[in-house]
């Protein structure tokens, strides 16, 4: 069963100049091809324009508006109807939270920024093993509530 993976928006896949962190298209397309599900969530709103402007909504099951603090509650009061089982974010607490990868900020365009080819390898290492001893993994310290999936 693949997982329903969270990324965030900003300094995680975008930088400041609305460009594209290199490798995304790339590790998206690798994740769906492995059986995971691709999301896209941020703290300041839907983010459904930018995902259309980089041409990934093909690659995405769906956008939400992210939680920015009491983040388990969150999910329900922003209708996210999935529990991410993995997310990846370049804010530590929200990633602690449900488990994933704490990622390199991406403030400024950057051809020779390889982040996304290092978070494709450690979401392979948990979805194979369960856990990573990768710098920036981080283990989930909430347990899933009932009333989600």
């Amino acid at each position: 069963m693949g997982l329903k993976i969270f990324f965030d928006v900003d300094y995680t896949i975008l930088a400041v100049d609305n460009s594209l962190r290199p490798g995304t298209r790339d590790t998206f397309e690798k994740l769906i091809s492995d059986g995971h599900d691709v999301y896209i969530w941020s703290g300041v709103g839907l983010r459904n324009a930018e995902i259309r402007h980089h041409d990934l909504e093909d690659l995405v099951s769906g956008v939400y508006r992210k939680p920015i603090q009491n983040y388990v509650a969150g999910l329900l009061e922003f209708d996210v109807p999935h529990w991410p089982d993995f997310v990846i974010d370049d804010y530590p607490e929200i990633v602690e939270t449900f488990g994933g990868v704490v990622c390199q900020p991406y403030y400024f365009r950057s051809a020779s920024d390889d982040e996304m080819e290092r978070i494709y390898g450690i979401i392979s290492e948990f979805a194979e093993t369960g856990e990573s001893a990768q710098v920036g993994y981080r283990a989930a310290t909430n347990g899933r509530p009932p009333t989600q999936e």
